[in-house]
């Protein structure tokens, strides 16, 4: 099972990137793939060669109008199916004792 975050840009198309951000998560979410949307990325949750496609075709989205694209990913893989998009942060809170603000 892999975690993947990342963040996908064009460079050179102005301050406000919302309406290139809405196209990769239409693909994102078309996708099926588990997945939670941050401030500053995308997580996503699943099997190694689709979670890889799911970014390839965020890029290929963007690609034919974009003529600089910037992205930045890290990814943790664990063997196992388990999911731990959700029970990482839940095993940190359980640490503390209480709920974080997540």
């Amino acid at each position: 099972m892999v975690l993947l975050e990342f963040a996908m840009s064009p460079t050179g198309e102005g301050e406000s990137l919302s309406r290139h951000v809405a196209r990769v998560l239409d693909v994102i979410d078309r996708s099926g793939v588990t997945y939670q949307l941050t401030a500053m990325g995308t997580l996503l949750e699943g099997d190694f060669d689709v979670v890889m496609g799911v970014v390839s075709d965020c890029f290929r989205a963007l690609q034919p109008d974009c003529h600089r694209i910037a992205m930045n990913l890290k990814m943790d893989y664990r063997a196992g199916t388990e999911s731990r998009l959700r029970s990482k942060i839940d095993a940190v809170q359980g640490h503390l004792g209480r709920k974080l603000s997540t």
